[in-house]
């Protein structure tokens, strides 16, 4: 990467980030709906730490050195249960309704996600590792102007191998609130592409998702059609978290 500003769309690109070519990097990861929404809700609420990993079986491996840890996680939108994992359903799904204060607070969570998740592990390597959402935008771009990042990567988790809209409306009103940082050094188009899709639809984001294929499988879900409406909400949050030895915290 020789910009000093970039946005990758999808999970296809995420193969190219070697952990040699991050050094001195700062990437910041949205899975808008609703993985780093979720990490960030809950870390808001009290939980100590998360730890993100891939696969089921990664999870339920690390749950036996994390014995008090919950279980968090969705396959194909909903809760994991017990028929994929031989006989453990999760305490917890991915909708950041269900991190409350009153279930999350004083515990580690050990979260699997079909795309938020791989994001944060492809940034092995980076300088920092920022998990972002609407919900601390604000928060998010003073720390990255208060470190003075000189380098920054923006990651859309995406939809399977797909770019996901509302992960890329989220990456361009990010750079929208740094762009005068990086505006003296090389920007990648993508980051301008970003940023122009955010100042064209930003305005009203709800009606913006009437274009997110996401949006749209949520909202046709009755239990969890109000996440969308909950993970559009701009600086909700004042916390920003990082990945640091495999965990996100604050």
């Amino acid at each position: 990467m020789e910009s000093n500003l970039e946005v990758l769309f999808t999970p296809a690109e995420f193969s190219a980030l070697q952990p040699h070519g991050l050094a001195g990097v700062d990437c910041v990861v949205f899975d808008v709906l609703r993985a780093t929404s979720s990490m960030l809700t809950a870390l808001a609420n009290g939980a100590l730490k998360i730890y993100p990993v891939g696969a089921i079986a990664d999870a339920l491996a690390l749950r036996g050195s994390h014995p008090g840890a919950l279980l968090a996680g969705e396959r194909d939108g909903v809760r994991i249960l017990a028929a994929q994992t031989g006989g453990v359903d999760f305490d917890l799904g991915n909708s950041p309704r269900e991190f409350t204060p009153e279930r999350v607070a004083g515990r580690e969570i050990i979260m699997t996600t079909t795309n938020g998740t791989r994001a944060l592990a492809a940034c092995r390597g980076a300088r920092r590792i920022l998990p972002g959402a609407f919900l601390n935008l604000g928060a998010l771009a003073r720390r990255i102007q208060a470190e003075r990042s000189r380098r920054l990567l923006i990651i859309c988790a995406g939809t399977f191998e797909e770019a996901a809209y509302e992960d890329v409306l989220a990456a361009g009103a990010l750079c929208d609130l740094v762009w005068r940082q990086f505006d003296g050094g090389p920007i990648a188009d993508s980051a301008r592409i970003a940023r122009r899709i955010f100042l064209d639809a930003g305005a009203d984001l709800a009606a913006a998702m009437d274009q997110s294929r996401n949006a749209r499988r949520l909202l046709g879900v009755l239990e969890l059609r109000e996440d969308v409406a909950f993970c559009l909400r701009r600086d909700m949050l004042e916390a920003t978290a990082e990945l640091r030895e495999g965990a996100v915290a604050l």
